[in-house]
């Protein structure tokens, strides 16, 4: 079992930065494929962005690229989420997912296998 935490959500001006962490306390990251998701009031949860293992290969949403960006710290055993260049679109609660099968950036969130309880990122116009 991977008990997942994200933090660093908070309320920021549009425009502005986050940088999200998900990390599971006791267990590495380093050999599993990580997803983020993000689900706003009254949606479905949607895709942001996957990171395979190994190989690091990464998927992005449409609406997302060229502003987020995912790493991994192994040493720290962290996923990370850059948000760069908020949009009031961007406000959600952000999760961080952990997929077991191997070279997978999947975006369908039934591939994943332990999920977090979500940090909250709310954008201001």
């Amino acid at each position: 079992q991977v008990h997942l935490a994200e933090s660093g959500g908070g309320s920021v001006q549009a425009g502005g930065s986050l940088r999200l962490s998900c990390s599971a306390p006791g267990r590495t990251l380093s050999n599993l494929s990580m997803g983020w998701f993000r689900q706003a009031p009254g949606k479905d949860r949607e895709f942001v962005v996957a990171l395979a293992w190994p190989g690091n290969n990464a998927v992005y949403a449409n609406p997302v690229k060229g502003r987020f960006a995912i790493s991994r710290d192994n040493a720290k055993s962290a996923v990370y989420l850059q948000m760069n260049n908020l949009k009031p679109e961007d406000t959600a609660v952000y999760y961080c997912a952990a997929d077991r099968r191997y070279y997978r950036a999947s975006p369908d969130s039934t591939h994943y296998d332990y999920w977090g309880q979500g940090t909250q990122v709310t954008v201001a116009s």
